[in-house]
């Protein structure tokens, strides 16, 4: 099964580090524990998206 993102981030928009957790773990809960090709790629993207909504709230706090 494929999973899209139900609400892309526009450019240069930041989504909580909160809403792209949720979005991981939605993607993993669609999985037998493997993740298809496509999958793959969109979490990897969704890692990156997190990391970088992570730091930017450090930022924020800072």
């Amino acid at each position: 099964m494929s999973f899209t993102s139900p609400t892309p981030a526009a450019p240069g928009s930041a989504r909580p580090a909160s809403v792209v957790n949720a979005e991981i773990r939605a993607l993993w809960s669609c999985t037998d524990g493997a993740l298809s090709t496509a999958d793959e790629a969109r979490y990897q993207e969704l890692l990156v998206e997190w990391a970088e909504a992570v730091r930017a709230a450090l930022v924020k706090a800072a």
